[in-house]
């Protein structure tokens, strides 16, 4: 199959799979988010972008993202606009906001009431639920993977690569088993998964026993032993589980 514009994320990923090649998609698009939103084009400083910061806000996961990214001013901006929406918006939650008709559904607490709504929890509940990065990154995923069933249907070599990785992280699979009951017909589902679920056990076999060693290693009589394939075991056990490398540094701004 001719390698097109759209297609090339795919391919570098398969080339660069590692445990999942989804992860190092999500990586690099995570990657490309932050450089919009922080890099040196400024898109923090147009209208329209904090518009739209502003109102999706961003998760804990990438305010601590964005702090390591290391724009400063840039953050600053982002947050003067954001904690301006913030206000006006608490400004309006309070003054409707009515004490005796707040939410006494299960608390912290653990108490059980009438499940009435609470205005101020909703608006939060709101506020958390969005993220403009997280946001951005799921869209651009999902195109991504329909071109990866689109290449799979189309291209027996990239049947054949797929075949030949290390499988995927259990994040990333679940989506993808979603992308083919919706994207493969009936045969080419069969094929799908006759290929994948076997690739999925012998690879996570793999990880476990790989996990196993780094703990052998610890016990005395395996100190001359070889570490095998077990250094960086715990990383790739973690990202095997939940997806994402934890051992990667912060991608910091280019100077």
């Amino acid at each position: 199959m001719k390698e097109q514009l759209h297609t090339i994320p795919i391919s570098d990923a398969m080339a660069n799979a590692g445990e999942c090649p989804f992860c190092y998609i999500e990586q690099k698009t995570e990657e490309h988010m932050m450089d919009f939103v922080l890099g040196h084009g400024a898109s923090y400083m147009e209208a329209d972008i904090r518009d739209m910061t502003d109102r999706e806000g961003f998760c804990r996961a990438h305010f601590k993202k964005m702090f390591d990214y290391g724009n400063s001013l840039g953050n600053a901006w982002i947050l003067k606009t954001l904690m301006k929406r913030h206000e006006e918006e608490m400004d309006h939650v309070w003054k409707t906001f009515r004490p005796d008709a707040a939410a006494k559904r299960s608390s912290l607490f653990g108490k059980k009431t009438d499940g009435s709504s609470n205005s101020i929890v909703e608006w939060i509940n709101r506020r958390e639920s969005t993220c403009f990065i997280c946001n951005s990154i799921k869209n651009t995923f999902q195109a991504y993977m329909k071109t990866f069933f689109s290449m799979y249907k189309k291209d027996a070599d990239f049947r054949a690569q797929v075949a030949n990785t290390k499988g995927f992280c259990l994040d990333h699979f679940k989506v993808l088993c979603e992308g083919a009951d919706e994207q493969l017909s009936g045969e080419e589902k069969k094929e799908f998964y006759a290929t994948v679920l076997p690739l999925m056990k012998e690879n996570f076999h793999r990880v476990y026993e790989d996990v196993a060693w780094f703990i052998e290693k610890y016990d005395y009589k395996n100190k001359d032993a070889s570490w095998k394939d077990s250094k960086d075991a715990i990383q790739r056990g973690m990202q095997k589980l939940r997806g994402s490398d934890p051992s990667l540094p912060p991608h910091v701004l280019k100077k």
